[in-house]
């Protein structure tokens, strides 16, 4: 009797110890399982990083080309700029010294440079300022000059600027505005020319954009509805002018 207990405990122990190490095994293997699936994943992960850090390099590498590629184009720009920059100066030199003398000296060449200058840095003709200047000055060319009194006030300077027009073109060149710089010739002659490049940008014509500058743009169209064009006394005499100036310079 004994010995058959002994048998049936031993059984059981067997029967316990397979059921433990089938257990055992089988946490074992979920356990080998979800390692293989971490490093599975891990790999994934692996792979994924590389592949952005590949990205980053490409776009660092792209980054550096377009910088680089910047950088020449804006060398070769700024060389450009600087040529014209310098042409601009050596006719500007030369367009002075013949405006000096056809004004016996009464426009001083400083000015002359610096009008030739500022025009040619708009595509403006410097002699067609010179001929403006010439006549809203009289042919005085006399920095404090002061219009005659009209309806609409007087005009200062030596472009006869008006004090209801010039703060919004002194707006327009980036200057400040005080009327007492009206009688400053460079602050007088910038704004002649910011004036010209804003009228004939809007006209295209310089007959319109001279005539305007004369009468305002209401008296310019006004003048074309009477007369059926621009070509005005004041746009005539001024390229006139500006023509034979620099065809006997």
């Amino acid at each position: 009797m004994f010995k058959q207990l002994t048998v049936v405990t031993r059984g059981y122990i067997l029967a316990g110890i397979v059921l433990l190490s089938v257990i055992i095994i089988s946490a074992l293997a979920v356990q080998h399982y979800m390692l293989k699936e971490q490093v599975s994943k891990l790999n994934t992960d692996k792979a994924r990083a590389i592949h952005q850090l590949q990205q980053y390099k490409n776009k660092l590498q792209e980054l550096r080309a377009d910088n680089i590629k910047a950088k020449m184009d804006y060398a070769q720009k700024n060389k450009k700029e600087n040529i014209n920059k310098y042409k601009a100066w050596k006719k500007s030199k030369q367009v002075a010294e013949a405006i000096y003398k056809k004004s016996d000296g009464r426009f001083k060449k400083d000015w002359a440079r610096f009008m030739a200058y500022q025009a040619y840095s708009k595509g403006i003709d410097p002699y067609l300022v010179y001929g403006l200047l010439k006549v809203e000055s009289g042919n005085s060319f006399d920095p404090k000059i002061v219009g005659p009194e009209t309806k609409y006030g007087r005009a200062y300077g030596m472009a006869q600027f008006m004090e209801n027009t010039a703060p919004w073109i002194a707006d327009m060149a980036g200057l400040k505005y005080d009327k007492k710089y009206l009688y400053n010739p460079y602050y007088s002659i910038m704004l002649s020319i910011t004036y010209l490049d804003y009228l004939y940008g809007k006209y295209h014509n310089w007959n319109k954009a001279l005539t305007a500058y004369n009468r305002g743009t209401g008296g310019m169209e006004n003048y074309v509805a009477v007369t059926g064009n621009a070509k005005s006394e004041y746009a005539t005499k001024i390229q006139t002018n500006a023509r034979f100036i620099k065809e006997h310079s």
